[in-house]
């Protein structure tokens, strides 16, 4: 094993920084560091070029050739840890199968700033706002809906659900890592950040989706730019969201079901603007 390659053995002090990124929002915080795991998050972390602090892979183990390419091209300046099974399975949140040799990578990634500017609005933007999302699921399946219906971006707003949780991550099956997200404390940042597109020239339509909507969402024209918000299960959108909406659309249901849960509705509105849009490409 080359000698810049670090060897872990023990809970030493390096994996306890590490391990404490799975369940310490303040220490990923702190640290602007988060867990990357799973073989389709990690192959989009570099297929990205997503900036890392770490690549961890098991101690006296051959690779797949897709974990030694990985190793091979991820970011020269991250460090290089081989570590004994047991502690990466730690990591990895995941202990193996009967038969199964184990993990063979889990990234430490560099959180990106939670700039509103990172996402791009042009004539045809469509930016997914989660307004207070409580789930880590829910919110990593959202931001797997917008990455597959073409949004440009998402917005996670205020006492919320953490990006950078492994759960949302794991949920979001890598697209947390492939379309900008960004989590802003209040609707003010929001809207601010809409006008000022607006006010160069981009005609950015806040549209909400609630039970209390006075329009169904597919008698709306979407195919212009939007900002799609999505409220909680339980209270639906804020006060202040409401008021900012130019629309708010009801997604149509039957059945015994009072209400969808916040990622089937995202799913649903999402689907809905990519429909009168003709959906997009596979990128």
């Amino acid at each position: 094993m080359p000698s810049d390659v670090l060897r872990i053995t023990t809970r030493n002090a390096r994996f306890q920084q590490w391990e404490a990124l799975r369940g310490n929002r303040s220490k990923r915080h702190r640290t602007g560091e988060m867990l990357v795991q799973g073989v389709r998050p990690v192959s989009v972390a570099l297929e990205r070029e997503w900036p890392l602090a770490a690549v961890v892979a098991p101690l006296d183990r051959t690779l797949s050739g897709w974990a030694q390419d990985v190793w091979d091209r991820a970011d020269p300046s991250a460090v290089r840890a081989r570590m004994a099974p047991e502690l990466l399975a730690v990591l990895a949140e995941k202990e193996p199968e009967d038969g199964e040799e184990g993990v063979e990578l889990v990234l430490v990634a560099r959180a990106l700033p939670d700039d509103l500017d990172r996402i791009p609005v042009g004539p045809d933007a469509l930016v997914l706002v989660l307004d207070r999302p409580a789930s880590p699921g829910n919110l990593g399946s959202s931001v797997r809906s917008a990455d597959a219906l073409g949004a440009d971006g998402v917005v996670v707003c205020g006492r919320a659900a953490d990006p950078t949780d492994s759960r949302a991550l794991r949920a979001s099956t890598g697209s947390m890592l492939a379309v900008p997200v960004v989590a802003v404390p209040a609707p003010s940042e929001v809207l601010a950040w809409v006008q000022r597109h607006r006010d160069r020239g981009v005609p950015l339509r806040v549209v909400g989706t609630d039970e209390e909507g006075t329009a169904d969402l597919d008698a709306l024209d979407l195919s212009g730019p939007v900002v799609l918000v999505v409220g909680t299960e339980a209270t639906g959108m804020s006060a202040a969201w409401r008021r900012a909406c130019d629309d708010v659309a009801v997604v149509p249901i039957g059945g015994s079901a009072s209400s969808l849960n916040a990622a089937a509705s995202a799913g649903v509105a999402l689907y809905e603007v990519a429909r009168q849009r003709g959906f997009p490409r596979r990128r």
